[in-house]
């Protein structure tokens, strides 16, 4: 299991996958150093 985030820690690189079918590389593709992100699940 790895650690949880706190303040001040820096965002591990994550590969997302969108609806769209385009990949997303977190944090590389934000486009502002100060972002929310939310995940939805979407359909049960």
């Amino acid at each position: 299991m790895t650690e949880k985030l706190v303040g001040g820690d820096e965002f591990p690189s994550l590969s997302l996958n969108t609806a769209g079918g385009n990949a997303l590389v977190l944090p590389g593709d934000l486009g502002t150093p100060l972002t929310i992100i939310l995940f939805y699940r979407g359909h049960w």
